[in-house]
Order: structure tokens, then sequence, then C-alpha cells
């Protein structure tokens, strides 16, 4: 089935840093195209970051590029999402995501505000 984790998220001023993890297990990891997605309230979900299975090419979302950098370490099946220079808008629940794999983690919130 698969299960995804994601931790990191948190409290953090206009500016400020924040790191995402995902921790996967119960499938391939190294075989997936892996994905961060953002959603708030009321709002779709939306694709912020993907990154290859070998770690090769990445492509980000217009509103995050030169901010956000997605990496990989397949030895720990675990995919992060470096976040820099955050703004209020970033707020939301983020989720990671194994492309053409249906199951989803519980999100990690973040928040961006003064």
């Amino acid at each position: 089935q698969g299960h995804l984790v994601e931790s990191g998220g948190g409290l953090v001023q206009p500016g400020g840093s924040l790191r995402l993890s995902c921790a996967a297990s119960g499938f391939a990891f190294s075989r997936y195209v892996m994905s961060w997605y953002r959603q708030t309230l009321g709002k779709e979900r939306e694709l912020v970051a993907s990154i290859t299975s070998a770690g090769g090419s990445t492509t980000y979302a217009d509103s995050v590029k030169g901010r956000f950098t997605i990496s990989r370490d397949n030895a720990k099946n675990t995919v992060y999402l470096q976040m820099n220079s955050l703004k209020p808008e970033d707020t939301a629940v983020y989720f990671c995501k194994a492309a053409g794999r249906t199951n989803w983690g519980q999100g990690t919130q973040v928040t961006v505000s003064s």
C-alpha cells in the first residue's frame, strides 16, 4: 500500500525558512518521481515541486521558483523541501506524493505570519 509521513512544518515569520521531510515506506521509493503539493482551505491542492527518481531533474511552480528546493535521499527513502524567503501566501498544509500512486500522507502545516 505504501505510507508517507510528512514533518517539519511550523510557524515562521515572513522571510524565514523551513525544511520539510517526507519519509516513505512500503513501496520502491527510488523508482518513483516524488512531488510536494500544498493546499489551503477551500482551494484545490497545488503542485509545488517535483523530482525525478534519481534526483537528476526538478521542476517548480512559478510561485516558488528560486525560493524552494526539492531534493531526495533514496538511501533514506526521504524527500525534502527546503523553503526559503517564505511569504504569508505560502501558508498551507504541505503533502508529498509518489507519481502514479494514490495514497497521501497526513500533511504538515506551514504557517507564515508575523
